[in-house]
């Protein structure tokens, strides 16, 4: 995806996280304070052509949010474009774009969203605990790579989770991070069939690109 044709993408950006914040079929609403569905499935095998890699990153620099809390760290040469289609109750979406200008990180950070849940079979591939969310969200969010199955297809992705995605018993997790009186999900954005296999995929996450796009997602801080 190319730099966007501005408000009328980012419109269109903000409706698709606040409708799909995870998964396939809508359960519920979720303001801060509540918590979001599990659905159980337990985790699979492997399926990834790896796209184009970008440069090594330049040295960082901090995007702020306007109420000054919520913050993250991004190579000196991407950008960030910040869209805020409501103040009261408040709704902002910020779109990080590489050096090349193509749209990489998707940010919905809101009062409100719509938590969406669905059946699969989940591979993780990678998860972190995210320092700069730690004790400000319960479960501690995560930065994850996971792959997920279901009817033959199957869908990379890569994104800041509630907690670990796959709990110890087996349950998949969907839900957005909880901030105080905010909603905050962060996607990396995939073309549909993005890897050939999950080795490929693997490839491609340890490789220049993925680690940059991994270092965005463990930089959230948040006081």
């Amino acid at each position: 995806m190319r730099r966007l044709q501005r408000a009328a993408f980012l419109l269109a950006a903000v409706a698709a996280t606040v409708l799909c914040v995870a998964g396939c079929s809508i359960s519920g609403r979720v303001t801060a304070g509540s918590a979001g569905p599990s659905t159980a499935v337990a985790a699979a095998p492997t399926t990834a052509a790896v796209p184009p890699s970008i440069k090594a990153p330049a040295g960082p620099e901090t995007f702020t949010f306007p109420d000054g809390r919520l913050s993250f760290s991004h190579p000196a040469d991407w950008t960030v474009e910040l869209f805020e289609p409501s103040k009261t109750p408040y709704v902002g979406t910020a779109m990080v774009h590489d050096a090349e200008g193509n749209s990489r990180i998707n940010i919905y950070y809101g009062q409100i969203a719509d938590v969406v849940a669905g059946s699969a079979n989940r591979t993780v591939i990678e998860t972190d605990p995210v320092p700069g969310l730690r004790d400000h969200s319960v479960p501690t969010p995560h930065s994850s790579f996971f792959v997920d199955r279901s009817g033959g297809a199957a869908r990379y992705r890569m994104e800041l989770t509630a907690g670990l995605p796959v709990s110890p018993d087996g349950q998949v997790r969907e839900g957005p991070v909880l901030l105080g009186g905010r909603v905050l999900s962060a996607n990396v954005l995939f073309d549909p069939q993005p890897f050939t296999n999950d080795e490929a995929a693997k490839a491609w996450y340890w490789g220049p690109e993925g680690q940059a796009l991994k270092a965005v997602l463990v930089s959230f801080s948040y006081r």
